[in-house]
């Protein structure tokens, strides 16, 4: 389990089996808000923590993160 922060924003979200799943737009509490269809610009914004969550994003709970690296998120399980 990693511990999510503001610094994982703009990250990209990837499944136990190596598939995008969208870009982080948002972390609160240890949870990333995930824009699962983002534009380029969606992208570039969330990367320089200027983005916000909104209806379409859904969310990822920490303890479900296996790694955190420079550019992204990846999970334990198969999403």
């Amino acid at each position: 389990m990693a511990t999510l922060t503001s610094e994982d924003e703009g990250k990209i979200l990837v499944d136990v089996e190596g598939e995008e799943f969208g870009v982080v737009t948002e972390v609160e509490s240890n949870t990333a808000w995930v824009d699962p269809d983002p534009g380029l610009g969606d992208a570039v914004l969330a990367a320089l923590g200027w983005s916000e969550r909104d209806g379409d994003d859904y969310t990822v709970e920490g303890d479900l993160v296996d790694t955190v690296t420079e550019g992204e998120i990846r999970v334990n399980v198969d999403l």
